[in-house]
């Protein structure tokens, strides 16, 4: 996996951040024909695109092809990119289509699974012994009882610290709505950890 060049932004103010800012700056070059500016491009976002696209799709097997996908869309569009938002939240909207059309592709076309339980698939390829380990398996599980939209909305804006107005534009949504799914989201997570607590404190 390709670690990002600079930090996910984690502000949630309409502004762009000084990475955000960066990354589309690579976008308008690699537009320019500047080769170098696509590799910089690719290797800032990667990471992110791989996240957003497994919480998307649930489904381990696929989050490779989706990102390739998702690259290959992108930069074969790349010259109907104005820069009117961060490249970031543009990259992120065409990988949500990409999962979009997958989604219906399988359902024209079902195939079955060889890997009966993803989320054990997710647990395996994950590295072990390192701090945050257990907390990150954690909140996959408790993520993946939230409602979709909810989950999305909490990935986009807490986990890949995208400003909620480039979420709503991700997610083709209002703003308000955006916000109020995530609210939703962080109640639900937080009555979900409360619940998992009683059983300890009880023990205790």
């Amino acid at each position: 996996m390709i670690a990002p060049a600079l930090p996910a932004s984690r502000t949630h103010s309409g502004t762009m951040t000084s990475a955000d800012e960066s990354i589309t700056a690579w976008a308008l070059a690699a537009r320019d024909g500047d080769c170098r500016a696509v590799e910089q491009f690719v290797r800032a976002v990667h990471r992110d695109v791989q996240r957003y696209v497994a919480y998307l799709c649930g489904d381990p097997q696929t989050v490779d092809d989706l990102a390739q996908d998702t690259f290959l869309r992108a930069l074969t569009s790349l010259h109907r990119f104005e820069g009117r938002s961060s490249a970031r939240a543009w990259l992120l909207t065409i990988a949500r289509r990409a999962v979009i059309d997958s989604y219906r592709y399988t359902a024209t076309r079902p195939r079955l699974s060889d890997v009966p339980d993803w989320q054990l698939a997710i647990e395996l390829t994950q590295p072990c012994n390192v701090p945050g380990f257990d907390d990150g398996i954690a909140l996959l599980d408790l993520l993946d009882t939230l409602p979709p939209q909810c989950r999305e909305a909490f990935v986009l804006t807490q986990l890949l610290g995208l400003p909620y107005a480039e979420a709503a534009e991700v997610s083709d949504c209002p703003i308000g709505t955006v916000r109020s799914r995530v609210a939703r989201a962080r109640a639900a997570l937080l009555n979900l950890l409360a619940a998992a607590d009683e059983p300890a404190t009880a023990a205790a």
